[in-house]
């Protein structure tokens, strides 16, 4: 996408070098944790050697302004493996430019390709825009922090 203002963007798998551009980005998403640099960097090389991750980010003019880190699993019940997506940011300064947009088609993608039933997330503050995209609210998100 292309206006006289903003650059194209573009979605491409995430790098071990795109840590400095990412890094802030995770701060803006955690509102129940405080996120810590040393488990960032030891986290992120290991979601992007694992199999059944999916990293991507999202880069305008070369600068990173969005990411995505989704995950496959294996399941019983729905005859496939599905994914969830557990973190999509784009940088306050580049949404509503079609970033998530893009971030999510992206994810959506990678999941049909390797045969995933669905794609499911959990959000707070953004239920119109995946509304938007054609996601249904399916059940209430639970968890229980164990530290």
């Amino acid at each position: 996408m292309t206006t006289p203002e903003a650059p194209a963007v573009r979605v491409r798998p995430a790098r071990a070098d795109d840590a400095e551009a990412v890094w802030p980005l995770v701060q803006e998403l955690a509102t129940s944790y405080v996120p810590e640099r040393a488990a960032f960097d030891a986290s992120l090389p290991a979601l992007l050697a694992a199999p059944d991750s999916f990293v991507v980010v999202a880069t305008a003019a070369e600068d990173v302004v969005g990411y995505l880190a989704a995950n496959r699993h294996g399941t019983l019940y729905a005859n496939a493996p599905v994914v969830w997506v557990g973190e999509v940011v784009v940088d306050a300064a580049a949404r509503r430019r079609g970033v998530g947009r893009l971030l999510l088609r992206a994810a959506e993608e990678w999941a049909s390709a390797s045969g995933a039933a669905y794609v499911s997330l959990a959000t707070r503050r953004a239920a119109e825009f995946y509304t938007a995209l054609g996601y249904e609210a399916s059940a209430t998100f639970f968890r229980k922090p164990l530290r």
